[in-house]
């Protein structure tokens, strides 16, 4: 039997991560024909049928089943093996990639980082702005910026910044709309959790929603527009905070660094001007 191409196994398992030929193929960044292309060739390395082919999907064989464990645990291993190789090397050069919440990594990073420029030196920077959690184990990221400190022993955590909240609106808006008649931009139900979402619900305390998005960028560009008033973080340009009334939501960003990736010397000097960045913060 030929030895598998360790290519090969991730496409497979991204498939069973994904639940799906084209949410692999997303996650890969390449077309599901590729993903096909990949599976087939691992079955016919192995001699085996791995899904089953329906119209609604792909399903796991009892074949595939078997094998999982096996794929998972050479997954670890070629990881950690990858990530040691990062961390062995002194060289100060090469690509480094952050995960970053999208507002954070669009207005709070990279507008300051061509003052970094000439520190950076032979670093690169591959900048993902992206709502959900880099797994840092499998290397999605080297280093993330999150708001929830992780619990898993394997992370160095660093607090770097506490996001202070405030709420806002145009000048025109409130000249033009007495108090109780003000209509709210926030969040929809997908982020109804956050904690500026439920004060500012508390504080429209009935009053009408004028617009409910998922996104930050939309939500601050509505309010910048004069359409209504919004809870908005301390790092993004106007509208201007309403006089007299304090937002009291403050949330810490975290740095998280896996403890064997830390050790590279471009990932310590990124996490150092990164720390650096938010400095300016109040």
């Amino acid at each position: 039997m030929n030895t598998p191409d360790w290519n090969d196994l991730r496409y497979f398992l991204s498939v069973i991560d994904a639940g799906s030929l084209s949410g692999a193929a997303r996650a890969l960044s390449v077309e599901h024909t590729t993903v096909a292309r990949r599976i087939e060739a691992l079955e016919q390395v192995l001699g085996l049928r791995l899904f089953d082919r329906f119209a609604r999907g792909w399903a796991l064989t009892d074949a595939g089943q078997s094998l999982l464990p096996q794929a998972r645990r050479i997954e670890e291993n070629v990881v950690g093996l990858l990530r040691q190789a990062s961390s062995a090397s002194d060289s100060a050069s090469g690509t480094v990639r952050i995960s970053a919440p999208p507002a954070i990594a669009a207005h709070a990073i990279a507008p300051r980082l061509a003052a970094l420029r000439p520190q950076l030196g032979g670093i690169d920077i591959e900048l993902a702005a992206e709502a959900g959690h880099a797994d840092l184990s499998r290397r999605e990221a080297d280093i993330a910026l999150r708001y929830q400190r992780p619990t898993a022993p394997d992370m160095a955590v660093r607090a770097i910044a506490q996001i202070r909240y405030r709420i806002c609106a145009t000048s025109g808006y409130l000249a033009s709309h007495e108090q109780e008649n003000w209509e709210f931009i926030g969040y929809d139900d997908s982020l109804s959790e956050t904690p500026q979402q439920q004060w500012l619900e508390e504080f429209a305390n009935g009053r009408r929603f004028i617009l409910r998005s998922n996104d930050l960028a939309t939500i601050h560009s509505a309010a910048r527009a004069g359409a209504g008033v919004a809870v908005l973080p301390d790092y993004l340009e106007g509208p201007p905070a309403l006089p007299g009334t304090d937002c009291p939501v403050q949330r810490q960003l975290w740095m998280v660094i896996h403890d064997d990736v830390r050790k590279s010397a471009r990932v310590r000097k990124v996490a150092d001007l990164l720390v650096g960045l938010f400095k300016p913060l109040p």
